[in-house]
């Protein structure tokens, strides 16, 4: 057991500074072309901060392990919201743009419904993953749509001076082959971080005798949403408000659109054995005649819970400001989640 909490150790290291150093190359070598900062915060930097958690999904699922490619999307998601963006209004209180109620949480919480609806059949098929995808292709662009255009219609002098604090500046041309470098090295321990997180998780679940699912939507979701910790704690501490909630609305897009759907396009993500029964007839002819397994947990239980967690943006967001009160209410339902997961 102690091996391999050295290993998921070990391997979260890596995912946090492999991360780190792909964002650092990739948003270098953006700028150097002539790609405004708004662009690469929205895209590079906002892919960036969910690369740990695709490497995590995608080397569990070419390793046989879905329960935790699901655990730690879903995981992941419910701790942007209540453990990190509750963290970061605990630091200091969030201010809410008034276009993040009225157009990138409405688009979360429809995105949210939708994946929790493509579990229902078991699986995150080659299909589902393609329509993920392409869903990600169009928020991006109605993304940099929307920047453009507010770009045009109002002062964003303030918020480009934020956004500027977080990307990368501009590099000169003889630069360009050392930050290649950095993305690939940062690349490379990506891979080597997210196959020791796996290994090391997957062993853990065996000698603790919990499911993979448990360590997935707990230690590995934690673990893989460290960047978007630190961004998010350290833009509130700065008073950069659109930063701190953005970045945790943006990663719950990515992670749901761009990890869910690249995953699945890789290796289709199967919660059940498909041989052995179909979900839903199981339901409909024996709804209290089988064990609890993962899809059951999934279906009825950790799904509801993040678009229960995403629905709380709502109410949380109108007043347009994320008190220090509703901070401890997050945290209280993330630990209240934690708990729930683990006892079960």
């Amino acid at each position: 057991m102690i091996i391999d909490i050295i290993l998921i150790i070990f391997g979260l290291l890596g995912l946090f500074y492999g991360g780190d150093w792909l964002v650092d190359g990739a948003s270098r070598l953006a700028r150097s072309f002539g790609i405004s900062a708004l662009v690469v915060g929205l895209t590079v930097v906002a892919f960036g901060t969910s690369a740990p958690e695709l490497l995590v999904s995608i080397s569990a699922a070419l390793g046989g392990t879905s329960d935790i490619s699901i655990g730690n999307v879903i995981g992941s998601n419910i701790a942007n919201i209540g453990l990190i963006l509750g963290a970061a209004a605990l630091v200091f209180p969030i201010a809410v743009h008034a276009m993040l109620v009225k157009r990138e949480v409405p688009i979360l919480i429809g995105i949210t419904g939708f994946s929790a609806f493509l579990f229902v059949d078991g699986k995150i098929s080659l299909l589902d993953g393609f329509l993920l995808f392409l869903g990600l292709i169009a928020f991006n662009a109605l993304m940099i749509y929307f920047a453009q255009r507010d770009r045009q219609t109002t002062d964003l002098a303030e918020e480009e001076a934020e956004i500027e604090a977080h990307v990368e500046p501009r590099i000169k041309p003889e630069q360009r082959p050392r930050e290649l470098m950095r993305l690939v090295a940062g690349l490379i321990v990506l891979v080597i971080g997210a196959q020791l997180t796996v290994t090391g998780a997957v062993s853990l679940a065996r000698a603790l005798g919990v499911s993979e699912l448990v360590i997935g939507i707990t230690l590995v979701a934690v673990g893989t949403s460290l960047p978007e910790l630190a961004t998010s704690v350290m833009a509130a501490f700065n008073k950069q408000s659109d930063i701190a909630i953005g970045n945790v609305v943006g990663s719950n897009i990515y992670n749901l659109l761009g990890i869910l759907g690249i995953t699945a396009m890789i290796k289709p993500i199967s919660l059940v054995d498909p041989i052995r029964f179909e979900p839903i007839n199981e339901l409909l002819m024996r709804p209290f005649s089988v064990d609890m397994s993962s899809y059951y947990q999934v279906v009825f239980s950790d799904g509801p819970i993040m678009l229960f967690f995403t629905l709380l943006l709502l109410p949380v967001v109108m007043n347009r400001q994320i008190s220090r009160r509703e901070a401890v209410i997050l945290l209280s339902l993330y630990l209240a989640f934690t708990l729930f997961a683990v006892l079960r």
